[in-house]
């Protein structure tokens, strides 16, 4: 049977980072647990900012959170009064100096879990999830896009009995280290239950394809 690997487990090291940029030997779990109470507060507060995801980095008496999201208006605010809202409430919980980057999304298409938010908001909706899934794939290739997969599994349209649909277009090289894959994994929330939605978009080579090697050329031997 095939084993499944997160695409980006798979390539940490290689052609991905970690989103937490620290280390302490006697405070490790602190720490962590710290990361992730940030992680809920940005969540929380940002429901509504098309946020993908954060990276959280550390050093000697500062903690630098970067906000990736789709929607940076309504991250910043009116003359940047929710960016201070937020970072008051980040340096409450970590007791240290926050400053807070924020990046934008240019193509929230090409971005899994913001692809996988919207269709689990449609489904929420009462949505048709062919038709959402349809929809998504021709968003996301029609952005330039070359492969997308979707996967919705649960009691799809309120049926008594769980299963898992699927669709695709293009091609997805999960095996394939230099394949930039996006990745996201959205839990929608219906009368019926609860319907996992899991994305995968292929969005090119991130190293250059190594050129072929010349063939030798040909030896020919001679009797003596």
């Amino acid at each position: 049977m095939g084993h499944k690997v997160h695409p980006y487990g798979f390539r940490l090291g290689v052609t991905r980072t970690w989103t937490a940029k620290w280390y302490h030997d006697k405070e490790y779990t602190a720490l962590l647990t710290e990361d992730i109470a940030i992680r809920q507060l940005v969540e929380k507060r940002l429901a509504n900012a098309s946020v993908s995801g954060l990276e959280i980095e550390r050093n000697f008496g500062q903690v630098t959170v970067t906000v990736h999201t789709a929607k940076p208006g309504i991250v910043i605010g009116k003359g940047g009064q929710n960016v201070e809202i937020l970072r008051q409430q980040i340096g409450a919980l970590t007791k240290r100096k926050v400053k807070l980057e924020i990046k934008e999304i240019r193509q929230p298409e090409l971005d899994a879990y913001l692809v996988a938010t919207n269709i689990s908001q449609q489904l929420s909706r009462r949505i048709a999830f062919k038709k959402a899934m349809k929809q998504s794939i021709q968003r996301s290739m029609k952005a330039g896009a070359k492969g997308v997969k979707i996967m919705v599994s649960g009691r799809l349209g309120g049926a008594e009995m769980s299963r898992r649909e699927w669709d695709r277009e293009g091609r997805i090289p999960l095996g394939t280290l230099r394949a930039d894959i996006s990745y996201g994994q959205v839990h929608a929330h219906t009368t019926y239950g609860r319907i996992g939605v899991k994305v995968w978009i292929y969005r090119g080579d991130i190293a250059p394809t190594r050129s072929a090697a010349p063939a030798p050329a040909a030896v020919t031997s001679q009797a003596v």
